[in-house]
């Protein structure tokens, strides 16, 4: 059992433990996701790109991939499968020739 499986197991154990997962369908994983993501930008809002507490950066991202890895589990998501298909699929709009050093989108290049 790998690393990511040991989590994920932590997580359903602590979600089972407390009956949450009849909360926990796809809609509200996501909103969960999203509204996670948002207490993360408050982080940065108004401050220097650099100037935010680690620590509280830590426990928004610590929430965002738990509810990530919830969904991904949920819908039997291979989640590796889907980084790998993703840098492939990014690599094709991003090829290094065009993009390298460049913060355009794939269709300004």
């Amino acid at each position: 059992m790998n690393n990511i499986d040991l989590i994920i197991d932590k997580l359903l154990k602590f979600r089972d433990e407390r009956d949450w997962k009849q909360f926990h369908n796809s809609k509200d994983l996501a909103l969960a996701i999203n509204i996670e993501a948002g207490e993360l930008l408050e982080l940065f809002l108004w401050k220097e790109s650099e100037n935010f507490d680690k620590e509280k950066l830590n426990e928004e991202l610590a929430d965002i991939l738990a509810y990530c890895l919830l969904l991904a589990e949920k819908n039997k998501i291979d989640i590796f499968k889907i980084l790998e298909d993703k840098i492939e699929k990014n690599a094709l709009k991003y090829p290094v020739s065009k993009s390298k050093g460049t913060s355009k989108k794939y269709d300004e290049l």
